[in-house]
C-alpha cells in the first residue's frame, strides 16, 4: 500500500507542477506579480516562490526576454530590484490566473467539503512528518 500512496503523491506533484504552474517557475512569478497589483521587489518575489535565487534570476531573464516583465531599481532602496509587469505581461499574467482559479474549483470537485476538509488535515501531517524527517536528515 505505501509504494501506491507514494507514486501516487508523485503523480499528484507532477500534475500539479504541469497544470498549476509549479512554485518558481513563469507562471508562478506571473501569478504572484498579478496578485500584487503587478509589482514586487525581487526578495519579495523570492520569499514567494520555492526557488533558489539564480533560478528566480533566470525565470526573471525569461520573462524580460519575452517582453512580460520589467525590472527596476527600487527607490526606497537602490540596492534591490523592483520587478513589474509589462502590457503584455498583464494580459499574460491575468489569464494565467483565471486557468490556476479554474483549476483550483474543478482539481477536488470529485470530493465533497468534509472529504476535502479531511485529506487537507492528513496532507498536513504528512507535510509536517516529512519537514521533520528533512530536518533530523540534515542536522544528522
Amino acid at each position: 500500500m505505501t509504494n501506491v500512496i507514494l507514486r501516487d503523491l508523485g503523480f499528484f506533484g507532477h500534475y500539479l507542477h504541469v497544470h498549476a504552474g509549479g512554485r518558481g517557475g513563469k507562471p508562478f512569478v506571473l501569478t504572484a506579480l498579478y496578485k500584487s497589483n503587478g509589482k514586487l521587489t525581487q526578495r519579495e518575489l523570492l520569499e514567494r516562490c520555492n526557488i533558489s535565487p539564480a533560478a528566480l534570476s533566470e525565470v526573471l531573464a525569461k520573462l524580460e526576454g519575452g517582453g512580460l516583465i520589467l525590472r527596476k531599481t527600487y527607490e526606497p532602496d537602490r540596492r534591490q530590484l523592483l520587478i513589474e509587469l509589462t502590457k503584455e505581461g498583464e494580459v499574460c499574467a491575468e489569464h494565467m490566473h483565471r486557468e490556476r482559479e479554474r483549476f483550483e474549483e474543478t482539481s477536488l470537485s470529485c470530493l465533497t467539503p468534509q472529504e476535502q476538509t479531511q485529506l487537507e488535515g492528513l496532507l498536513e501531517r504528512l507535510r509536517e512528518h516529512w519537514t521533520h524527517l528533512e530536518e533530523n536528515e540534515v542536522n544528522a
